[in-house]
């Protein structure tokens, strides 16, 4: 089994020179999910949403392109990617031909699903929206929508994760709220370097108290986890301290490395939300 320990993240690495997709690190989920006490049979359904904004090849005549791309990982998936590896994988097309874009988009689809479906009987594939630079300029900014907890003036003393701050008033009417905050950090579990995120939670249910709620979010400030895996650990905490009869919650964290990671875990079938880049990102 791949550990994270065992990537190229925090250690020097030399950029390849032509395309290699063996650079690819597969991360299974299931150790994490595990401990947070995810059954076998998941209780949420989703996708992890990835921007790429330093892809770029040679044409046929070795013309350098550019572009951006979009990936969409399905949760069902058995493996997440390491992200340094996967930066490494799209540095190596930058000195290699390809015939067109479509070349690229479906090189990326067959390598990317081939590393998350690693070690499964399954197989699927995963979604490659590749944007050409005179799209650029359509590519929209918008904070996540809701109402915004950054509000409410707390104290707040946890910095490790404390899902008894948690609370809800089952014994009043539920309700249908989707609540922002701006103030989700956590840090990569490997080289404890800072992960900054925005986060929207809708549900219905019990009402969730929301300075609880704030204080649970920041309390995620000196944690080290991936964002898929800090992104399931809320919805998990969440669905079963709060009770809600349907929740989603949906991250959008800073990229680094060229890369943003934007997790998005719901109860019950929906489409996926865009791909939108709040300002930060």
């Amino acid at each position: 089994m791949s550990q994270p320990e065992d990537s190229m993240l925090g250690k020097a690495a030399p950029y390849a020179d032509q395309y290699d997709a063996s650079l690819l690190f597969p991360i299974p989920r299931s150790q994490k999910r595990q401990e947070i006490g995810v059954p076998a049979t998941l209780p949420f359904m989703g996708a992890d949403l990835w921007t790429a904004y330093e892809l770029s090849w040679l044409n046929a005549r070795g013309k350098p392109q550019v572009a951006l791309a979009q990936i969409t990982v399905p949760c069902e998936t058995p493996n997440i990617v390491e992200s340094k590896s996967f930066k490494l994988y799209l540095n190596s097309y930058n000195n290699t031909k390809f015939a067109d874009v479509a070349e690229v988009q479906a090189r990326i689809r067959a390598d990317i699903s081939a590393a998350v479906w690693r070690g499964s009987d399954q197989s699927g594939t995963v979604g490659v929206k590749i944007i050409a630079p005179e799209l650029f300029d359509q590519q929209p900014i918008h904070e996540l929508d809701g109402l915004s907890l950054d509000r409410l003036d707390i104290e707040c003393t946890h910095y490790t994760p404390a899902p008894e701050l948690l609370t809800a008033a089952f014994d009043e009417q539920p309700v249908s709220e989707v609540l922002t905050s701006s103030l989700l950090k956590s840090n990569c579990l490997v080289t404890g370097q800072p992960d900054w995120a925005s986060v929207q939670i809708s549900y219905s249910g019990p009402q969730i108290e929301q300075a609880g709620l704030l204080q649970y979010l920041v309390s995620f400030r000196n944690h080290n986890e991936f964002h898929e895996q800090c992104v399931e650990r809320i919805y998990m905490d969440l669905w079963t301290r709060c009770k809600p009869t349907k929740l989603t919650v949906y991250a959008r964290y800073t990229r680094r490395g060229g890369l943003d990671i934007n997790p998005w875990r719901t109860s019950h079938p929906q489409a996926l939300p865009a791909n939108i880049r709040t300002a930060r990102q």
